[in-house]
């Protein structure tokens, strides 16, 4: 998950390479995708903003994620 948070720092968007991955997921899936991204970016914004540790800031970020990642498995029910 930290890992995966250092990724916010840079603005959100769809890429080629996001664009192709999501073909045939659920939109369910996707709008989900899309929310976090966008919140988790403003969040990083936003922390960074009050002048925060870098290191702080990406363990935040990451511990929202993890609650995303729980939405997700909480939603979609295995086919």
């Amino acid at each position: 998950m930290i890992e995966a948070a250092w990724a916010y720092a840079h603005p959100a968007r769809v890429s080629w390479v996001i664009a192709r991955r999501q073909t045939g997921l659920a939109k369910r899936v996707t709008d989900l995708a899309w929310r976090a991204q966008l919140r988790l970016c403003a969040r990083f914004r936003k922390l960074a903003a009050r002048g925060l540790n870098r290191n702080k800031i990406v363990v935040a970020v990451a511990r929202e994620l993890s609650g995303f990642v729980w939405a997700l498995g909480q939603d979609i029910k295995p086919i």
